[in-house]
């Protein structure tokens, strides 16, 4: 363990942000740089809780007091090897996930966390700069083939543990690069890319075959697929977008969070000079109160956004943790985010009535309040109002992954809830095609994902191989402790 007197000697401490009016000007991430003394002293703040309740609270399992006191003692080699044995990607969970282990920490009882996740993100930042992340090529090769389809981080996370094993393995990705929506979907004020293209390097150094713009059911058929692999892992992710079905839904300037981030994103990356849905100078007008929505409000504001709104449906959360959600679940909070510091109004406790517009375009949105009574959102009479908006996007959350033609092709079913339906070894009713991630859980954290990934190379391996040494996590049907 740690320094046992640490969480005595010190209170929590995080990076700093860059100043919102520098951080806006462009699109690196938006921390600074944390000292290394001051990690070691959060690091030793983790304590001799007996049961590591962090453990429950991360589905990766992640084994956050070994690290934590590698990385107080400076043995940042151990600190990664460990950090490695339950994550394949902590710069993506370091920057990313909620950080669910914190709530569930046994310090959070009575003071604030462990800064778990900072401890984590530094560690294989470090890694990466020391040349501690090396390739693990196998040792030998099994003759099995496995395809691996998308490559969010479900799908990396599942090739990268195959190729480890022995396999060949091919990840499928319809879009032009790979990486699903931590290439596409997540700002660069968030994760600059370059995080995910040395991590790819490392997978093809291990083995790895990428194949780009190639749809399955369109550039190759489902058929051929399972003819040429001896496994088929489907990680397509939860991609089918709520929409809201009210007047004027198809007025010009009412987008999809995701046809509004995907492009600012390439503008970043070299495609465009300029987003072709771009708020220079627009009222903006975000509806949805979740990361996605607070994504599109970042990404508003750099573009020069006039004004960005926030809508929710929801009450505005307490700052408290509510008595409902105890530790160590976690708690559905107020939080504020880099973007909300930076720019923004969030309306709570509202509903968007109808669109309103002029020659075609949104001009409005008609909003009411709203009241939670027996069980559903009730209008309150008299509190209609029109919202000025020259660009509306939905971030309202994803249903399920998209089916269509090639899960005709491959046989696969959907369950009750639209997800691919799959068994306890995250195989689907089709022999040798199994499901990972989002496609077969449902939206969910960035966390799941990796762990289901690893879970289902473990899953694959065993029936390849007839057993496997590959952790597994999580069996599919688990549900969090936390949220």
């Amino acid at each position: 363990m740690a320094d046992p007197r640490g969480f005595l000697k010190a209170g929590r401490e995080l990076p700093t942000r860059r100043p919102v009016d520098v951080r806006i000007s462009d699109w690196r991430e938006v921390y600074d740089e944390f000292d290394e003394g001051k990690l070691r002293t959060q690091a030793a703040r983790c304590m001799d809780c007996g049961i590591p309740f962090c453990h429950n609270g991360c589905p990766l399992g992640n084994l956050i007091p070994e690290w934590n006191d590698q990385a107080w003692r400076g043995d940042w080699r151990a600190a990664i090897d460990r950090l490695h044995a339950t994550n394949n990607f902590p710069e993506f969970t370091g920057r990313l996930c909620p950080a669910p282990c914190e709530t569930a920490c046994v310090l959070g009882i009575n003071q604030d966390p462990v800064t778990i996740k900072q401890v984590e993100v530094s560690i294989i930042d470090r890694a990466w700069e020391s040349g501690y992340v090396e390739p693990q090529p196998p040792d030998r090769l099994t003759g099995k083939t496995v395809a691996v389809v998308g490559s969010g981080p479900a799908g990396l996370a599942a090739a990268q543990q195959l190729a480890r094993a022995g396999h060949t393995v091919a990840v499928f990705e319809r879009d032009d690069r790979i990486g699903g929506l931590l290439r596409y979907g997540i700002p660069e004020f968030k994760m600059e890319k370059h995080h995910i293209d040395r991590r790819l390097e490392q997978m093809v150094a291990e083995g790895v075959k990428f194949r780009t713009s190639v749809e399955v059911g369109v550039d190759i058929t489902a058929e051929d697929l399972r003819k040429r692999y001896d496994a088929v892992v489907i990680a397509v992710g939860a991609t089918v977008r709520r929409d809201l079905d009210v007047p004027g839904r198809d007025l010009d300037g009412v987008h999809q969070a995701m046809d509004y981030l995907p492009p600012a994103n390439r503008v970043q990356l070299g495609d465009f000079e300029r987003s072709p849905i771009h708020a220079q100078g627009k009222h903006v007008v975000v509806i949805g109160g979740g990361d996605t929505g607070a994504d599109c409000l970042g990404t508003a504001t750099r573009q020069g956004a006039a004004s960005v709104t926030q809508l929710e449906i929801l009450p505005r959360p307490t700052e408290e943790r509510p008595a409902a959600q105890p530790w160590p679940t976690y708690p559905m909070v107020y939080r504020v985010s880099s973007a909300h510091e930076e720019n923004g109004e969030r309306v709570y406790s509202v509903s968007t009535q109808r669109f309103v517009g002029q020659d075609g375009k949104v001009t409005g949105l008609e909003l009411v309040d709203v009241e939670f009574v027996d069980g559903r959102f009730s209008p309150i009479a008299g509190s209609e109002r029109i919202l000025p908006a020259d660009l509306v996007t939905l971030a309202m959350g994803f249903t399920g992954p998209e089916a269509g033609t090639w899960t005709e092709q491959l046989g696969v079913e959907l369950d009750g809830r639209g997800n691919l339906r799959r068994d306890d070894d995250y195989m689907t009713r089709v022999p040798g095609v199994f499901v990972a991630g989002d496609a077969g859980r449902g939206q969910s954290l960035i966390v799941w994902a990796i762990a289901e990934g690893r879970a289902a190379a473990a899953a694959v391996d065993r029936f390849l191989q007839g057993s496997t040494e590959l952790p597994s996590p999580i069996p599919p049907t688990a549900r969090p402790l936390t949220v």
